[in-house]
């Protein structure tokens, strides 16, 4: 029997990076932080710090760009994946990232919170620049060629 399971909590290095597949699929890609905190041999205290690269597919990647930032905490379920490619100089390049089945967010701040509510509102900002504008005088007709899709 295999096993592929990875379990984590720690913090986002960076704001996710959200986009899309050519089919039109969300992926959103960020990194977190974990600490491992240990005494050595001479009972002084160490600490060392690892860096994951996290990817999340379909709407919960749309959700994770929505409500997580730099800084703040999850815990992520996924499972390990190598990928290879050959990079512009040529060369064979590899990464392994934990493609993420659930992406669970941490306590939040007072001020936390006030910042998703920024960010949403960016977003909706965002949204109304990128909308095509029509100017259609009153009692004209529509011509289907002004329609952009």
């Amino acid at each position: 029997m295999d096993l592929n399971r990875v379990f984590l909590i720690g913090r986002l290095t960076a704001d996710p990076q959200l986009r899309a597949t050519s089919s039109g699929s969300p992926v959103a890609s960020f990194s977190i932080a974990t600490n491992r905190n240990w005494k050595d041999k001479s009972g002084e205290q160490r600490e060392q710090t690892e860096f994951h690269n996290i990817v999340v597919w379909g709407r919960q990647a749309e959700t994770v760009n929505q409500f997580v930032g730099k800084g703040d905490t999850v815990m992520v379920e996924g499972r390990l994946q190598t990928r290879t490619w050959e990079g512009r100089d040529g060369q064979k390049r590899r990464t392994t990232e934990i493609v993420a089945i659930r992406v669970q967010f941490g306590p939040r701040s007072r001020s936390g919170a006030s910042e998703v509510q920024q960010k949403s509102q960016r977003t909706e900002e965002e949204k109304k620049e990128n909308l095509p504008e029509f100017d259609i005088e009153e009692g004209g007709e529509i011509d289907s060629s002004d329609i952009p899709f």
